[in-house]
């Protein structure tokens, strides 16, 4: 077996076994008997179960950009990509069975490795909506924001109109999740006519900053 094939054996073997008992749980010993390889075999290509574990959450952001960079459509609207790529990486995000592992690991264990894991996993998904804020802006779709700020109210918004509301109420669809995206985000839920600045506004102009 070649150094390649031997070491994607490994990556493989220690995927199923973060996905199946979680980062916590895990050891390099279980992953050398999924894998059938001495335990030594494994460190000759990764130091320890950290950079093991970094290694596959890697190829995990890179299928996650690659399903968001899929749903942008050059003669689609900012907001009709929108709506897709959040579907499509929050449908990703729930169905992938180490994100599944992990985000209950967070949820049970407060693992500090399984926490980070998730934050970076929210972080790609920011990262591209900011920069497709920017491009938004400067093609005169949307006004003019601080997309770090605006691009975390979405994906917040979005996970908690498609995810956390289900955890108590009758799920929304997605045409009911697109309207209320909608209306908080592209309309605003202020009447016409009365004063909608506060104290702590949601995002700021370019001038402010």
């Amino acid at each position: 077996m070649s150094t390649i094939d031997r070491r994607r054996q490994i990556v493989e073997a220690a995927t199923k076994s973060f996905s199946l008992f979680g980062y916590k749980a895990t050891t390099m010993d279980q992953v050398a008997r999924i894998a059938n390889v001495g335990k030594g075999t494994i460190y000759t290509f990764f130091a320890n179960k950290e950079e093991l574990f970094d290694d596959i959450l890697q190829g995990v952001l890179l299928e996650m950009k690659r399903i968001t960079e899929q749903q942008v459509a050059q003669d689609k609207s900012f907001f009709d990509n929108l709506y897709n790529a959040l579907d499509g990486v929050l449908e990703f995000r729930e169905e992938h069975e180490l994100l599944i592992k992990l985000a209950q690991e967070v949820k049970e264990f407060g693992t500090p490795q399984a926490r980070e894991a998730m934050q970076r996993v929210e972080n790609v998904i920011i990262d591209y909506l900011g920069r497709q804020i920017i491009r938004a802006m400067e093609q005169g779709e949307i006004s003019q924001v601080n997309p770090e700020v605006a691009s975390f109210v979405m994906v917040k918004l979005y996970i908690a109109l498609a995810s956390d509301w289900s955890k108590q109420h009758e799920p929304l669809t997605k045409d009911q999740i697109k309207d209320y995206i909608n209306l908080f985000l592209a309309e605003g839920i202020a009447v016409e006519g009365r004063g909608r600045e506060k104290s702590y506004p949601l995002v700021q102009t370019v001038k402010d900053l």
